[in-house]
C-alpha cells in the first residue's frame, strides 16, 4: 500500500545514513524532525558538519535527545504531528560490542522500546528500522534471503539488531503497528563514518601508514553505495507493508507476517572482495597502500551477500552505482573536506 506524508521523523540524524536520507528527504518536500545524541563513538565534529548542512533547510527540526529517555522522545511525539519514523538510531559497529556492550544495551534495545511505545501511542502511520546483515551470523548460504533463519548471531551487535526484528514484530501483532526492518550491507560514500573500512584506508593511505588487512583480503562484502541506499528508504517509507495472506505459522516466513510486518534486504547484490575494494582506494588515490595482513577478528563474518528480490519485487530498488564511482566520489569528497592532498 503506497500512502502519502508529511513530516518525518528521522533518527540519528547526525549520523552517516540519517544525514543523507535526512537531505534527500527535505530535498523531496517533507519536513524532517531529526533526533541525535551526538555520542563521541567517533568524531562529534563530522556530525556537527552535517547538522550545520542540514540546519540551512527551514524544514528540518532537531532535537538533540537520547533514544533512551522515554520521557525525552515522548515529548518530541506529543509536540509534532509525525506521519512516519524511520529510526537509524543505535550504537553500531561489531568490534566495538566486544569492549563495550552495555551501551548496544542502552541505545538499540532500551532505545528501541521507547520508539515502539511513542510509535503506538502516537498513531505512526510507518516505521522504518535499521536492522544489519550481520543478522546472518553464521549462516553460510549465499546469496542471504530474508526467508532464511537467523537464529545464529556472532557478535552483540547482531544479536540487538535481530532483537529489534523480534520486538518490531511483537508491536505489529499487539497493536497492528505497521513496521519494515532493512538490513543494510556494507554502506560508504561521501560523510561516511570515520570508523569504516574505507575512511579508514584512505586516511592511513595519504598519511603513508600501513593499513590493517583482515583475513588476509578474503574477506568479501557487499558494499553499497549511500545514494543507493538512501533510494531504497525513500521508496519504503511509502510502501506500507500489508499482512501476507499466504502466511502460515505451520512454515512461518521470517520476512513477512499475517500482521503489517516486512523485512528485506538492502544492498548492492555483488560481494567484492576486500583485496579489490583496495585496489579501487589505491586507484582513485593514485597511490599504493602498504599493507599488514591479519586474521579475521571475533564477531567479524568472511562473506556477506544481499539477495534484494523481495525489495525489488516490493518497490523496483536497484542499486546503480559501482564500486570505482562510489569509492571515486567518497576519495573527492575526503579531499575537499579534510583539505587533504
Amino acid at each position: 500500500m503506497t500512502t502519502e506524508f508529511k513530516n518525518i521523523l528521522v533518527t540519528g540524524a547526525a549520523g552517516f545514513i540519517g544525514f543523507h536520507l535526512a537531505t534527500r528527504l527535505l530535498a523531496d518536500g517533507f519536513h524532517v524532525f531529526g533526533v541525535d545524541i551526538l555520542n563521541d563513538y567517533y568524531d562529534v565534529n563530522i556530525k556537527k558538519d552535517r547538522l550545520k548542512r542540514l540546519g540551512k533547510n527551514s524544514r528540518f527540526s532537531f532535537f538533540k535527545t537520547d533514544l533512551s529517555d522515554l520521557a525525552g522522545m515522548t515529548n518530541i511525539f506529543e509536540s509534532h504531528d509525525i506521519d512516519v519514523v524511520v529510526n537509524l538510531a543505535a550504537q553500531a559497529g561489531v568490534r566495538y560490542s566486544l569492549i563495550n556492550p552495555h551501551a548496544y544495551v542502552e541505545s538499540n534495545l532500551v532505545g528501541f522500546v521507547n520508539i515502539l511505545e511513542c510509535c503506538r501511542h502516537h498513531h505512526i502511520k510507518h516505521l522504518v528500522f535499521a536492522s544489519s546483515s550481520s543478522v546472518y551470523g553464521a549462516n553460510t548460504n549465499m546469496p542471504f534471503s530474508v526467508h532464511n533463519n537467523v537464529d545464529h548471531p556472532v557478535s552483540l551487535y547482531a544479536a540487538t539488531k535481530k532483537s529489534n526484528e523480534l520486538m518490531a514484530h511483537t508491536y505489529s501483532h499487539l497493536y497492528n503497528l505497521p513496521c519494515t526492518g532493512l538490513r543494510f550491507f556494507t554502506v560508504y560514500g561521501p560523510w561516511g563514518r570515520p570508523d569504516m573500512a574505507l575512511f579508514l584506508f584512505t586516511k592511513a593511505i595519504l598519511e603513508n601508514k600501513p593499513i590493517q588487512v583482515f583475513n588476509h583480503g578474503k574477506m568479501r562484502r557487499d558494499f553499497t553505495y549511500i545514494d543507493d541506499i538512501v533510494e531504497g528508504v525513500v521508496r519504503v517509507i511509502h510502501a506500507v507493508p500489508e499482512p501476507n495472506p499466504n502466511w502460515s505459522g505451520n512454515a512461518p516466513d521470517p520476512a513477512t507476517s499475517y500482521k503489517p510486518y516486512r523485512i528485506f534486504n538492502i544492498g548492492n547484490n555483488n560481494p567484492v572482495e576486500l583485496t579489490q575494494f583496495i585496489e579501487a582506494i589505491e586507484n582513485a588515490l593514485g597511490q599504493k597502500a602498504e599493507k599488514n595482513f591479519m586474521d579475521i577478528q571475533p564477531g567479524d563474518v568472511a562473506e556477506t551477500y544481499a539477495n534484494i528480490d523481495d525489495l525489488y519485487d516490493a518497490v523496483g530498488f536497484k542499486p546503480e552505482t559501482t564500486i570505482e564511482e562510489g569509492i571515486g566520489n567518497f576519495i573527492e569528497w575526503y579531499r575537499s573536506y579534510y583539505k587533504a592532498e
